[in-house]
């Protein structure tokens, strides 16, 4: 009875031809079960993403959880013989809460581990095994590969107070120059050499003599040259599969013949603000994106501190495909590779397409006057509709020529449809990025809507702190976060509208609110008791659309930048 292939789902066929890639490259299978001791992951919290754990107990008293992470297991549990790199790939799941709810996830991941003796031979091979995974998915791709070791040695020649170095971090990930720059100053850091660290990205080769042109110390140079070889590894990889010299096998088709490994076409891309956690990564890192996905499909790095936890001495690098987000696909279109140029390019980054019309980039636009100051902005930029969306009740207008489409949403919904992708870009309010943490770039400050988060209350307030303070706001984390970090116990009550009401009668103490004016304030007898953070619009970005379409919305962060300098 021969089986036909085709009655399995997309990402059945891709599971199982990764399988058949990383066990031709000499990986071994590891499997776990689906529960392991809590104690494991009490120990190593800092290595995991999320100190939310699902835990039970056992027949027998022990405290078990379901599994949040597989690389902690296999850097504790792998058999590696000394002196030897072990080398292994898994099909797991694993249960972490999720970011939209308050929910727990099983999440499905396919990954590689080197641990042990890993040389920049293994590093090189784990990466070009990254490529491969994603050229596997038959669509358009893009590898970011960068390294933590470049970015701590310019901490240290920069001076950065190691308290405020995951402050720097985040602001790096996220490629916020303008609160990097303030930041810096703050702290009195050198600014300049920080923010040299954002414009290090593109083709590795030109990006690299710059980096090592900048090259500060030891650690730097270092990191130089490990990427270099690495890169020059996976250039032979994509060079290899463009000249279609790759002599894989992929999966036999439904009558049983043997098929070449899939190769689409990608791009390699160095980006030294590619940063993550200092305490888990040491070296290179790895991010993956592919076409029409909203985030990144592929994490990982080198990650020796946690190898060294369990085998005193011992490297280790890998990475995850996460199977989930490749739901998302339509499997026709991931057949047909995409959106391929007409020489079989991956497209990402082109200014324009076969035909000289650039990509559309679709903006997120809030609801309002700060919506509409936005885009007379852009307008006079050359990024104006000749439908005027005043006139009519759509809300979505387009001017394909200048490639850009604009969605007309409530202004707290914008960085929702641009962190999962329905929009490239948009313009929000820093009191919403602060209270969702969406996870999205944040690429300019434009000024504009400028005003600040307050506490406020009845005139004649007096704070009691032998008892919590009841605080009424809709921006629960942002009060959260305020009122611990002075160390005062609240109450929170959360409300939607008319925040003004809560302490007139008397529901709350204060409030903590959005102040522009203070009009509203003083006509129903409130003060400001204390400001805490600044607000005006920033223009942010999806991950996944800066790495396809980066030219053109570079080119219209620069236009928005001119226009609201001169406005």
């Amino acid at each position: 009875m021969e089986f036909d292939f085709n009655c399995l789902s997309y990402q059945e066929r891709l599971s199982l031809l990764l399988r058949t890639i990383y066990e031709k490259a000499g990986f071994r299978p590891y499997h776990m079960g689906r529960f392991e001791e809590y104690g494991l992951y009490q120990e190593n919290r800092r290595f995991l993403t999320s100190d939310q754990i699902l835990t039970f107990t056992d027949l027998d008293g022990r405290l078990l959880a379901l599994k949040p992470d597989v690389t902690l297991s296999i850097a504790k549990n792998a058999a590696v013989e000394d002196g030897k790199c072990g080398r292994f790939y898994y099909h797991e799941n694993v249960y972490r809460p999720s970011r939209s709810d308050s929910m727990f996830r099983e999440i499905r991941q396919m990954g590689v581990e080197c641990i042990g003796a890993v040389d920049g031979g293994a590093a090189a091979e784990t990466a070009a095994l990254a490529v491969r995974t994603l050229a596997a998915a038959e669509r358009p791709w893009v590898l970011e590969v960068g390294h933590m070791g470049y970015a701590a040695g310019l901490f240290d020649a920069a001076g950065v107070p190691e308290d405020l170095r995951g402050q720097f971090l985040s602001l790096i990930r996220d490629k916020n120059a303008h609160e990097l720059r303030a930041a810096a100053k703050a702290a009195d850091v050198e600014a300049d050499a920080l923010l040299d660290l954002l414009d290090l990205n593109g083709p590795w080769r030109s990006v690299l003599d710059r980096a090592e042109g900048l090259a500060r110390n030891d650690a730097m140079r270092t990191a130089a040259a490990e990427l270099r070889e690495i890169c020059a590894a996976l250039d032979r990889e994509t060079d290899a599969g463009r000249a279609g010299l790759a002599d894989s096998v992929g999966l036999p088709d439904s009558a049983g013949e043997p098929q070449a490994e899939p190769r689409t076409a990608g791009e390699l891309r160095l980006d030294l603000s590619l940063v993550n956690d200092m305490e888990y990564y040491n070296g290179v890192v790895l991010q993956g994106f592919l076409k029409g996905l909203p985030r990144p499909v592929l994490r990982g790095g080198q990650y020796d501190p946690l190898a060294a936890r369990f085998r005193p001495g011992a490297r280790a690098i890998g990475f995850a495909l996460y199977l989930d987000e490749l739901d998302r696909l339509d499997e026709a279109d991931s057949a047909a590779g995409g959106s391929l140029t007409a020489d079989g390019a991956a497209n990402a980054d082109s200014a324009a397409n076969a035909d000289g019309i650039p990509p559309m980039v679709s903006v997120a636009l809030p609801k309002g006057r700060l919506g509409d100051k936005v885009y007379n902005l852009l307008a006079g930029a050359g990024y104006g509709c000749a439908e005027d969306y005043h006139d009519s009740r759509k809300l979505v207008v387009e001017n394909p020529d200048a490639g850009i489409r604009y969605f007309l949403v409530k202004p707290s919904d914008v960085a929702i449809y641009v962190e999962h992708g329905a929009a490239d870009v948009g313009i929000v309010g820093k009191d919403i990025l602060e209270e969702s943490a969406p996870d999205v770039y944040e690429l300019l400050d434009t000024g504009l809507g400028k005003c600040r988060v307050c506490v406020a209350g009845p005139v004649d307030f007096q704070d009691h702190p032998q008892r919590p303070l009841r605080v009424a706001t809709k921006f629960v984390n942002i009060a959260k976060r305020h009122f611990a970090s002075i160390g005062r116990e609240i109450d929170i009550i959360h409300l939607n509208g008319s925040i003004e009401l809560a302490p007139l009668l008397g529901l709350s103490d204060v409030i903590v609110d959005i102040v522009e004016t203070g009009t509203t304030l003083k006509e129903n007898h409130l003060r400001v008791i204390e400001e805490f953070m600044p607000v005006s619009a920033r223009f942010i970005a999806n991950r996944s659309s800066m790495q396809f379409k980066r030219t053109a919305i570079e080119t219209l962060v620069e236009k928005l930048r001119a226009a609201t300098e001169a406005s």
